[in-house]
């Protein structure tokens, strides 16, 4: 594969993540009725709802710029497990968290080879 097919890969599995979080976020701030109560129903009030939209758009943002690239993927995997652990608590389906999750750690995996390198060698620190 040349390289300006990986760097056409790498970037449009960045955009699909960032679309994903983006997509989420901005519906927190642009919250109608039914997704405030479903928030509420979980414990979140708007002020909260809409922190997290914060949270994920700046986390979305390290994630998007290479050189701070893996921080921003920790934080929206963090992100994502709080997601996974709320839909359990509240008795909710983790499919699409999960899919999410697992999506997220794929294209991390793909952008950020030192990730793939580090789990692999663990012993050698």
């Amino acid at each position: 594969m040349s390289e300006k097919t990986k760097k056409i890969i790498y970037w449009v599995l960045t955009g699909l993540v960032a679309f994903v979080f983006l997509g989420s976020a901005m519906g927190k701030f642009t919250t109608d009725e039914k997704a405030l109560e479903m928030a509420e129903s979980m414990g979140l009030d708007a002020n909260i709802y809409k922190l997290l939209g914060l949270i994920e758009i700046l986390s979305i943002v390290l994630f998007i710029i290479p050189r701070t690239g893996i921080i921003g993927a920790l934080l929206l995997c963090a992100y994502m497990g709080g997601a996974i652990a709320t839909h359990l608590e509240h008795g909710q389906s983790v499919i699409a968290p999960c899919i999410i999750q697992s999506f997220l750690w794929a294209v991390a995996f793909y952008r950020f080879p030192e990730l793939t390198n580090r789990i692999r060698n663990n012993h050698e620190s």
